[in-house]
Order: C-alpha cells, then structure tokens, then sequence
C-alpha cells in the first residue's frame, strides 16, 4: 500500500482529500498543527496523525521517518486579507514552512510532491480565460508566497530530482470551510444567511470569481500525484460568478429574503477572474463533477444552521 503524507490534513481542502486518498487504498499520514485544522473534520477517518507546525524544522525528520511515497503540501497560511495585515507571519507559514516540506520531500526521496498553489499568482488578468501561461503578477504577499514556493519546486526538481505537481486553485468551497481564504465568501454567506444575518459585500458585487467545489479539488489531487511528473495546472470550474450573483443564488437555496450590507473593496483583492481547466482536463483525465448550484446546496444543507433550513 503507497503511503502519502498531507500538510494541514486536519482542515478544509485537507480533510477532503484525505478522504479522497482513503477511497483510493493509500495509506495516510496527516501532519497539522490545528491552528485552523479541525479534530472533527477527521476524526471519523482511520489515519496516522502527527501534531507538528511546518514552521519547526523538526517537520524535516518527522516527514522522512515516514517513509512517504508521496507529499500533499496544503498547510498554509490562506487568507489574502491577512498577508497583507501581516506578510511576515505570511511568508513564515507559506515559504519557510513549504521549504522544510521540499527539503523533507528530498530527503525522503518521495515519487511526487502535490502543492497547492493559488490563482492569486497572476493577479489581476490581463485577459481571461487564465492559462497557465498567463503572466504571474501577484497583488498580494499571499500570492507571491505561493509563486516563490512553485519557483523553489521547480529549483528543487533540477537540484535534488524531486518531481512535483503545481495545482493552481481557483477560489474552492464546500462544507467544513472557514470565513478565511479565497473562496471564503461562500462559507460567510453560507454563516450569514443561515443565521438570518445580513452579509457584507466589499466593492458593489460585481467582481467575478470562479468557484470550484472542494471534492473536485480533491480528486484533482490525487489525480496529480499520480500523473506524470512536473506539471502546473489549474483546478477551476472554468466559468464565473460574480458575487451579488452567488448571493442570490444563496439566497433562493435557503429561501430566504436578507438584502447584504456593501463596504468599500479590500486591498489585494482581484476584480475579475476564471481561470481555464482545459489543459487540467486532458493532462489529468480529470473534470469537475460539481456544478455550482449542486455544491453550494450541500455547502448549505452541511452547515450547523443548514441543517434547520428547508433549502431548495
């Protein structure tokens, strides 16, 4: 039986993956150290669990005595709001962490390395679709954490022959998610309308963002780790939403009425975005099983206050 390693196993996308692997005969190690993980996201799952921070050199160690087949690099700091509030702690989590991760994945001499990385490396698009080729501008420290952490991958592969695959994310949700990261508009008005509160919508709604379900995503990674080697690609649905859409969409699936508060737009935030999945399509054998209305369905329904709802 292969054995994977997953970084930040015990939260959103992790859990879901883990699962995914599980479903898929790997045996499994998760290594957390529960600052945004969740005991309950995995606690149902017959796993080898590690409370270790990335950020600790003693990851290192810890990794390599595990004898990993294959690495799945999720532990990270997600929240593009605070890299730029805090892009010290920003760089610690995403660059130092992932280094002892790639430096771990070296030592252990692993088949593949899956990180994931983000749409927020291209920054505001100058044309869309975004491809991989697109250029990479980021508009935030947390995007320009994840592209240093592709450049050191693609450095380590020449170096020290560790393949890898690049998963570029659009903005992921789905139950178990948190109000932070890119797609955490979806769990916020999940939160909001669920508890009959009006939400915010920072800027006027319009801006548009691609939004892919998080057991795609899962698939996409397992997908990855056994492709062929060294790829960059995205995982997206390859349509966008803006955000007053994806709230009335909420909104007739809880039947309910609330009209959100709008505030100012936020530094760093993209207006605009949809990345392509063709190329992930044909290079993976993958493609996304979850239309947006069906995800967000069970997003809402899966939510502790969803499940008092009659959602349409």
């Amino acid at each position: 039986m292969k054995r994977v390693v997953v970084t930040g196993g015990a939260g959103f996308i992790g859990s879901h993956i883990v699962e995914e692997l599980l479903q898929n005969k790997f045996h499994v190690s998760i290594i957390d150290n529960f600052s945004t993980g969740k005991m309950e996201n995995i606690e149902h799952l017959h796993v080898d669990l590690y409370t270790c921070d990335i950020t600790d050199p003693s990851v290192i160690n810890l990794v390599v005595s595990l004898c990993p087949d294959y690495i799945i690099h999720q532990a990270a700091q997600v929240s593009v709001a605070e890299s730029v509030q805090n892009p010290l702690l920003d760089e610690k989590i995403n660059v130092k962490g992932s280094l002892h991760i790639i430096e771990a994945a070296a030592k252990a001499k692993v088949q593949k390395l899956v990180f994931a990385s983000s749409a927020a490396v291209y920054g505001n698009p100058v044309e869309l679709p975004v491809t991989t080729a697109h250029p990479t501008r980021p508009e935030s420290p947390y995007g320009l954490t994840k592209l240093t952490v592709e450049h050191y991958l693609k450095l380590s592969s020449k170096l020290n022959q560790v393949p890898y695959s690049i998963l570029r994310y659009s903005n992921v949700y789905g139950p178990r998610q948190d109000a932070k990261g890119e797609g955490g508009v979806v769990a916020i008005f999940s939160d909001r309308i669920t508890n009959h509160a009006a939400p915010v919508i920072y800027g006027d709604g319009e801006q548009t963002r691609d939004f892919i379900y998080v057991k795609d995503v899962a698939a996409a990674n397992v997908k990855a780790m056994l492709a062929e080697e060294n790829l960059c690609v995205n995982v997206s649905s390859g349509t966008q939403i803006s955000v007053n859409q994806l709230f009335q969409a909420m909104k007739e699936i809880a039947w309910s009425n609330l009209t959100p508060v709008y505030k100012e737009e936020r530094p760093g935030d993209i207006r605009d975005s949809v990345l392509s999945n063709e190329e992930t399509c044909s290079l993976l054998g993958w493609e996304p099983a979850y239309g947006l209305f069906r995800g967000l369905k069970d997003t809402i329904a899966h939510s502790s206050a969803g499940k008092k709802l009659k959602i349409g």
